[in-house]
């Protein structure tokens, strides 16, 4: 798309692979995690492209005239304006199939961590106390028989339920349109999915809709067996509802692999025995995040080459 280097504005903790990858083809300006872009005017006119592990407010697009295209690392890229950047056409990608397998495989471990409650009995081991006190106490909670209702059916909740399947549990989900040609129970409702399942995984983008859409009400009708396993965004959950239910016993157990305030996690959290937390390490294992970081640079340097990326989002103005 140019003759020279393309400069590249890589903002966030983004990951160091894209930088090592994108400094032989490009020109890097590096904005530290939690700095402003404090530039010159003459150097936002520069900037053709921006990789980002975070946020790109309309603000910030508004001070880069020459912006071309936006690199999201991460499939959810609810931190970037897309609104804005379609008005000026600008190409805003993300890294979506390539963490899929990954947030799949943990969804299940953290589902089976939560029931069965393994990290407890390792601690038992490690601490001694098997030698000590005898066998850990049998879990409470089994997969065996259970009924699994997924709030969202993309691509990761698809892999989710093809990883299900062998363990024999029902699958029910909800959506906001039945899906085509998908054999599980569909639900019209979160309240309704809840109501007839007694294990819920939210695996939903940040949107308006799903803003604490997990409530009393929903782990209300989940029930005194229900367990809520999160991988989609702390957004989605009403923390205070979550803590009194867990406490109370409206439900019986959660795993949380993501938080409203993210890296602060709610101290009650860390009181509850019935409780499997991780700090948002899905897709966080480095053959996943290496291939995230390439499919970064290859949306980037595949823009300024040929004027084609290969993961546009929706909402962006040209396919790839």
């Amino acid at each position: 798309m140019t003759a020279d280097k393309p400069v590249i504005l890589a903002l966030g903790k983004i990951h160091p692979r894209v930088l090592e990858r994108l400094a032989p083809v490009s020109e890097v300006l590096r904005i530290a995690p939690g700095q402003p872009v404090d530039m010159s005017a003459a150097d936002l006119a520069r900037v053709n492209g921006i990789a980002v592990a975070g946020t790109v407010s309309a603000a910030l697009i508004d001070t880069l005239p020459n912006l071309q295209v936006i690199a999201n690392f991460g499939v959810g890229y609810d931190g970037v304006d897309v609104e804005a950047a379609a008005k000026r056409g600008i190409i805003v990608t993300n890294t979506p199939e390539v963490l899929d397998d990954e947030v799949a495989d943990t969804t299940i471990a953290l589902l089976l961590n939560t029931l069965r409650q393994f990290y407890a009995a390792e601690s038992y081991l490690r601490e001694g106390r098997w030698e000590k006190e005898g066998p850990f106490p049998l879990s409470p909670l089994s997969l065996r028989g259970r009924h699994v209702g997924l709030y969202g059916l993309g691509r990761i909740g698809g892999e989710i339920a093809s990883r299900l399947e062998p363990f024999k549990v029902k699958i029910s989900y909800h959506t906001r349109n039945p899906k085509p040609g998908v054999a599980y129970g569909y639900q019209p409702t979160l309240k309704a999915l809840a109501e007839a399942v007694d294990t819920l995984i939210c695996i939903v983008p940040k949107t308006p809709e799903t803003h604490k859409a997990i409530d009393a009400d929903v782990l209300k009708a989940l029930g005194s067996n229900g367990v809520l396993i999160n991988v989609g965004r702390g957004w989605s959950v009403d923390d205070t509802a979550l803590i009194a239910a867990l406490k109370e016993g409206t439900i019986a157990a959660a795993g949380l692999d993501v938080f409203y305030d993210e890296p602060k996690v709610p101290s009650d959290y860390l009181d509850l025995p019935n409780v499997s937390l991780l700090p948002h390490v899905a897709s966080a294992s480095v053959h996943t995040r290496n291939a995230m970081a390439d499919l970064v640079v290859e949306n980037l340097t595949g823009w300024f080459d040929s004027g084609v990326v290969k993961t546009p989002v929706p909402e962006t103005p040209v396919k790839g």
